[in-house]
């Protein structure tokens, strides 16, 4: 074991599915892997996780901030001589900062309608009341929304 584990490593682990996913998108499909050789990628991984948690959180730690960030992630992996895989991580973080501001578009969306909550159930409940309406019609339902089966 390393400086950088725990007490408890036993009760860590990743998920047997998603390691098996991750490595069967990254090898050949005729190349097949035993039991072993997954559960020492795991082992690795969980190594390497906790290598760059510990090194993320002693320099945020150092910036006096309670909350690991991104930046902080980025230093470690300077720190720890993973230069190499620095381009593709701000490749791919600058893509999921990208989908977040999409995100807090389609969020804000009803808050920028300028209407309030209960005039936006108003219009959902007619929007409700006009689908029954038309289901009733081409169904043959009765008032309460019943559909008649003969």
């Amino acid at each position: 074991m390393s400086e950088y584990s725990t007490s408890n490593t036993e009760d860590l682990s990743l998920p047997k599915a998603t390691v098996q996913k991750i490595i069967g998108e990254i090898l050949p499909k005729d190349i097949a892997i035993t039991k072993e050789a997954r559960e020492a990628i795991t082992e690795c991984s969980i190594e390497f996780i906790m290598m760059l948690s510990t090194q993320s959180n002693d320099i945020a730690e150092k910036e006096a901030k309670k909350t690991i960030a991104s930046d902080h992630v980025i230093k470690a992996l300077e720190e720890l001589d993973f230069k190499n895989y620095l381009e593709i991580i701000q490749k791919i973080l600058d893509e999921h900062k990208e989908l977040l501001k999409g995100k807090e578009k389609k969020n804000n969306k009803f808050q920028n309608s300028g209407l309030s909550e209960e005039e936006l159930l108003r219009q959902q409940e007619e929007l409700f009341k006009k689908s029954r309406d038309r289901l009733q019609s081409t169904t043959g339902g009765d008032e309460d929304g019943a559909v008649k089966i003969e």
